[in-house]
């Protein structure tokens, strides 16, 4: 049974002719007759009562008519869906982010992009880069963000374009004596708030503290993004933080002397499944976004566009 057929046969049973059903259709009254003939033969049953000036359906037609509109208009519906979400007019985007950048750079993304596309469901996860990656090659999401160099197997199942080099700096409550910059060995004996394990600014943190030969102490650890800068502005102690976090922070920022520490932010998705297009759209308005921030001088001091 095919589609076309059940078009014929509902223009003939709406027209009671087979001439201007034909016309209807767009198609010569032989081949129109030819293709209900073709159906009633694979049905097993005649569907119309032929006589000269007379259509009329039979009880097999009848039992037909209503299951051939409700086919013809699902049919219609699917193509409508279909043409809907290749038109960004529909469809889901999930995004994978570390908790940082859901803070800083991840709302600006999404409220441009939810401007440009409201239909388009918008699903984010937060996570580390590690679980993300395990996330992705999974196909659990279509597109993440990520720090790099992305680690474990799955990562070389993945496309990686960098964005941003970004520094990581001291924030604290209250500024102490207004240094312009502190040193990592500064940091020996000064209690941090601290992430919890997982947080790429954890192991960062204190992969640059033992490069300076110690161990960091802990005011507070554990804590995610808004409770760690809940712990800095109750007083509890200073933390690393992204730039681009510190930026928007309110609290007292101050860089690290060179060569500091930083981080580069990467966009990764699947070598295997091409990106939907919904999710192309996303990934182009974080790149446009961050190309225009650059373009504008509006990038926080110590973050640097290496995109082309």
């Amino acid at each position: 049974m095919q589609l076309q057929q059940l078009r014929y046969f509902l223009a003939v049973a709406e027209t009671r002719h087979f001439t201007r059903a034909a016309d209807a259709v767009h198609v010569a009254q032989p081949s129109l007759s030819q293709q209900i003939r073709a159906l009633e033969r694979e049905l097993g049953a005649e569907l119309f009562h032929r006589t000269r000036g007379n259509i009329a359906l039979t009880d097999a037609g009848d039992a037909l008519l209503p299951l051939a509109r409700r086919i013809l208009a699902d049919t219609e519906s699917a193509r409508l869906a279909v043409q809907e979400t290749v038109q960004l007019r529909r469809g889901r985007v999930r995004l994978g982010a570390p908790p940082s950048l859901c803070t800083s750079l991840v709302p600006d993304v999404l409220r441009v992009f939810r401007d440009r596309y409201p239909g388009v469901a918008l699903v984010v996860r937060e996570g580390g880069s590690r679980d993300l990656v395990r996330t992705l090659a999974a196909g659990e999401l279509d597109v993440a963000l990520i720090i790099t160099p992305p680690s474990g197997e799955e990562s070389s199942a993945l496309h990686v374009t960098e964005l941003l080099h970004e520094e990581l700096v001291l924030v604290a409550r209250s500024a102490q004596g207004r240094r312009r910059t502190v040193r990592v060995t500064e940091l020996r004996g000064r209690p941090l708030v601290m992430f919890r394990e997982g947080y790429d600014l954890r192991e960062a943190t204190l992969a640059a503290c033992r490069a300076a030969g110690f161990e960091p102490e802990f005011a507070v650890e554990g804590g995610e993004m808004d409770a760690v800068l809940g712990f800095v502005r109750a007083g509890l102690g200073p933390a690393v933080l992204p730039g681009m976090v510190a930026a928007r922070s309110g609290l007292v920022v101050t860089p690290f002397a060179g060569p500091g520490l930083g981080r580069t932010i990467a966009v990764a998705h699947g070598h295997e499944v091409p990106l939907t297009r919904a999710a192309a759209a996303l990934r182009e308005t974080l790149l446009a976004h961050l190309r225009d921030a650059a373009r504008a001088g509006e990038l926080p001091p110590g973050t640097r566009l290496l995109l082309p």
